[in-house]
C-alpha cells in the first residue's frame, strides 16, 4: 500500500472512532424499530447435515474461551504473521485492497500460495491446548481474482448487469473461484448486491443494477458460481470458495450517494429496494453476509440488532456467519477499533479487524468473562463460523487446485471474459458509422487508449487500481490494441494519432475516453458529470475535418455526457471491461463481408442522466436513456441532438463547455 493511501485510510478510520466517541450517550442515534414480518421469509436448504451439526456442537464444547474468541476475529496479512496464530488462534485472515505477501502487492502467485499454506499449517498444528481448526482466508475477488498478477479481469458488475445474463455471471463467478483456489484462498468478498440509487456514489460500479429484481437474479447466480450448488460436498476440492453477499443493507441508497453514509428511507422502502438480493442470495446458500458501513435512519448497520439478528438470521433464515467490514465496528458510538462488544451483541459474528486486533482479542475475552458478551452468543457465532468451514470442505485435506496457476488468465477464462465484454456493451448512438468496415482507414486515439488501469477500474491489483500496468497482466489486451489488430487483419489502414488530417483523412476516428480509476469514497462525486475535456476536444477536432467518430466511453457509472454524445457519430458505453478489450473490437469491427460479427445486445441496467443535476435539484424527466435502453444493428434508433445545458432543459441556450 502506498503511504499516502494508507495514511488517508487510517485517518478516515480515526475520524470515525472520534466521531463515535462524541456521539456516545444521549446524542447517540436510537435503535430503529424493525418489523420482521415485513421482510421476505426465506427457507434455505441447511448448509450442513445433522451429523455435521453434531460434530460442530462437540467441537464448540471442547474450545476454550480464548479459542472461541480467536475464531471471531479476522485480521489483515499486513498485520499478522503465521507464527502469531500460535498465541492468537484467529479464525480468519484477509488480504485487503493494498495488501500482499511481505507487503508486495505485485507478489507472484506462488508467493501468495506459500503464505496461505503457512497460515493453514500453523492453524492445523497438533500442539497442547490447541484445537486444530482451519483458518479461512478472504480476499476481494470482485471482478476476477483481481489482486493477483496475471489473473483474468472480468467486467465490473455494472457491465455484467448490462448483459442481463445471469448465467454469464454464474460462469464468471465459477471461473473466479477456480483462480482464487489456485492461490490457497477460500473466501471471496463478493458479490456486491447493493442497489445503487444515486450515481454520485463511488461504489456504483460494484452494483449490477438499480432494479432490485435484476439484482436478485444476479445475486443468486454469483453465489452459485462461487460456491457451487447447495449441498455440494468438498467444495474447495472442486474449485469453489465461500461467497459474501454485501453490504447488508441499504448501502446503495445513502443520501447524496455518500459512501458509508445514511440511508433515510422507510422500512417498507428498505425491504422493497434493498432486500431482494439478500433473499435470493440466502436461498442460493450464501455462506457469509458482510455488514455495511452505512446507516439506516441514523443507526449504523454494525449495531443494528433488529436487522442483523431478528431479520437476517431470524426471518430470512440465514445460517452462515455475518462478517464486519474493514474496521467498521469502530464507527459505532462509544466503540474503538480495539473494543466494541456492541457490534458482536448486535449480530456481527466475525470482526474484520486489521487495526488493533490484538487488543480487540484481549478485550473480547474480558467481555466474555465479565458477562458483557453472553457465552450463548459467543457459542452461536463460533457455531456459525465452523458451519461455514465445514460446508466449504475446509476440514478436508485435499486442495487439488492449489498451485495450478495455469488457471490464472487461462485461454478458457479469457474467452469467457471476452464474451462478457461483448455482451456488456451498450450502444447509445449510431448514425451509421458502425460497424466499421475492416478495410477502412482508421485512427484509434483518445486520452485513455493506452491505459489498462482505466479499462479495468478500481479494485485491480491495488485498492484504487490507479497504478496498474500492462505488464501486471501480460495476457490483457487493450481495446485500442484489439481495434488496430482487427483493422489490420481486415486489410484496412491505420493512421498515426498525429496524422496531418488536411492531407490524409481516415474513414473513421475511434476516440477512447474514460474516468480515472477509483474505489469506495475516493470515487464519490458531487455531480454525475464527466468533466474531463480531452476526449471531447478530440471528437470536436475530428468533426471540424468532417471525419466520422466513434466514442468508446469507459466508466463506472452513467454520467452526463451530452456534449460527447453530440460530438460523436456513435457512442458506446463500455463500462469497465477488464482485461479483454478484444470484446470491444469484436462488436465494432465488421466481418470481411461488411456485416457485423456480433450485434450490440447490452441494455442499460441503470438510467442514463439527461441532467447533470440530481433530485432534489433536477427537473422532472431527468432521464436521457431509461433502464433497458440500447441500440442494436438489427434495430437502429436515431439519437437526436441532446441538450447541453447542465439542467437538461432543451432551449436555445448555448452548449455548456465542460471544464
Amino acid at each position: 500500500m502506498r503511504d499516502s493511501v494508507r495514511l488517508a485510510h487510517r485517518v478516515r478510520l480515526t475520524v470515525a472512532v472520534v466521531a463515535g466517541v462524541l456521539l456516545c450517550g444521549a446524542n447517540a442515534p436510537q435503535a430503529q424499530t424493525v418489523h420482521p414480518a415485513l421482510w421476505p421469509a426465506v427457507h434455505p436448504q441447511p448448509l450442513v447435515d445433522s451429523a455435521t451439526e453434531a460434530r460442530i456442537a462437540a467441537l464448540v464444547q471442547r474450545l476454550s474461551v480464548e479459542e472461541k474468541v480467536g475464531q471471531i476475529i479476522q485480521t489483515d496479512i499486513s498485520a499478522v504473521t503465521p507464527a502469531d496464530l500460535r498465541r492468537y488462534p484467529l479464525g480468519s485472515i484477509l488480504a485487503g485492497g493494498d495488501s500482499g505477501p511481505h507487503d508486495n502487492e505485485r507478489a507472484k502467485p506462488a508467493d501468495w500460495l506459500a503464505l496461505a499454506r503457512e497460515f493453514h499449517a500453523v492453524a492445523l498444528e497438533a500442539r497442547p491446548g490447541h484445537e486444530p481448526i482451519p483458518v479461512i482466508f478472504g480476499i476481494d475477488a470482485v471482478h476476477g481474482h483481481n489482486n493477483i498478477v496475471g489473473a483474468e479481469l472480468y467486467p465490473h458488475n455494472i457491465g455484467l448487469g448490462a448483459s442481463h445474463d445471469p448465467d454469464l455471471v454464474r460462469r464468471i463467478a465459477q471461473a473466479t473461484a477456480e483462480e482464487v483456489a489456485t492461490t490457497g484462498m477460500d473466501y471471496a468478498f463478493a458479490p456486491t448486491i447493493a442497489v445503487p440509487q444515486d450515481m454520485r456514489w463511488g461504489r456504483s460500479y460494484e452494483g449490477f443494477s438499480s432494479d432490485p429484481q435484476w439484482v436478485a437474479q444476479f445475486a443468486s447466480a454469483a453465489v452459485l458460481g462461487l460456491q457451487g450448488p447447495n449441498g455440494m460436498e468438498h467444495r474447495l476440492a472442486r474449485g469453489h470458495v465461500a461467497a459474501s453477499i454485501k453490504h447488508f443493507i441499504g448501502d446503495g441508497g445513502t443520501t447524496l450517494g455518500e459512501d458509508q453514509g445514511n440511508t433515510q428511507v422507510s422500512e417498507e422502502t428498505l425491504v422493497r429496494l434493498h432486500a431482494p438480493g439478500y433473499a435470493a442470495g440466502i436461498e442460493a446458500g450464501a455462506l457469509t453476509v458482510m455488514a455495511s458501513y452505512s446507516a439506516w435512519n441514523g443507526q449504523k448497520m454494525h449495531g443494528a440488532k433488529g436487522l442483523l439478528t431478528d431479520v437476517l438470521k431470524g426471518r430470512m433464515g440465514f445460517q452462515g456467519f455475518v462478517i464486519g467490514d474493514y474496521n467498521a465496528h469502530a464507527f459505532l458510538p462509544g466503540c474503538t477499533k480495539s473494543h466494541c462488544p456492541e457490534a458482536f451483541n448486535a449480530g456481527v459474528d466475525m470482526y474484520m479487524a486489521p487495526l488493533g486486533w490484538r487488543d480487540l482479542y484481549t478485550n473480547l475475552i474480558a467481555d466474555v468473562k465479565a458477562g458483557v458478551i453472553a457465552m450463548t452468543r459467543l457459542d452461536d457465532a463460533v457455531t456459525r463460523i465452523l458451519r461455514v468451514k465445514f460446508a466449504l470442505g475446509m476440514f478436508d485435506t485435499e486442495r487439488p487446485l492449489e498451485g495450478r496457476f495455469e488457471h490464472l488468465g487461462s485461454v478458457e477464462h479469457r474467452a469467457l471474459a471476452r464474451e462478457a465484454v461483448r455482451k456488456s456493451l451498450v450502444l447509445l448512438k449510431n448514425d451509421g458509422v458502425l460497424p466499421i468496415r475492416p478495410n477502412a482507414t482508421v485512427i484509434v486515439t483518445g486520452p485513455q487508449a493506452g491505459s489498462l488501469a482505466v479499462q479495468a477500474g478500481g479494485w485491480t491489483l491495488s485498492w484504487q487500481g490507479d497504478d496498474v500496468r500492462s505488464a501486471d497482466f501480460p495476457q490483457a489486451e487493450l481495446a485500442a490494441t484489439a481495434l488496430k489488430a482487427a483493422i489490420r487483419a481486415g486489410g484496412g489502414r491505420l493512421l498515426a494519432e498525429d496524422a496531418d488530417l488536411s492531407k490524409d483523412k481516415p474513414d473513421v476516428a475511434v476516440v477512447i475516453m474514460g474516468a480515472r480509476p477509483y474505489a469506495e469514497m475516493y470515487g464519490d462525486i458531487k455531480l454525475p458529470i464527466y468533466n474531463e475535456r480531452t476526449g471531447l476536444l478530440a471528437l470536436q477536432h475530428f468533426k471540424e475535418f468532417g471525419i466520422p467518430t466513434v466514442a468508446i466511453f469507459l466508466s463506472g457509472r452513467p454520467l452526463w455526457t451530452n456534449p460527447e454524445i453530440n460530438a460523436s457519430n456513435a457512442f458506446v458505453a463500455a463500462w469497465l471491461p477488464g482485461s479483454e478489450g478484444g470484446g470491444i473490437a469484436d462488436v465494432l469491427v465488421a466481418a470481411a463481408n461488411g456485416t457485423a460479427r456480433y450485434d450490440f445486445t447490452g441494455r442499460l441496467s441503470f438510467a442514463w442522466p439527461r441532467s447533470a443535476l440530481l433530485p432534489p435539484y433536477a427537473p422532472q424527466g431527468a432521464i436521457q436513456f431509461p433502464i433497458g435502453f440500447g441500440i442494436s444493428y438489427d434495430h437502429p434508433v436515431r439519437t437526436p441532438v441532446l441538450s447541453e445545458r447542465l439542467d437538461g432543459a432543451a432551449d436555445a441556450a448555448p452548449p455548456v463547455r465542460i471544464k
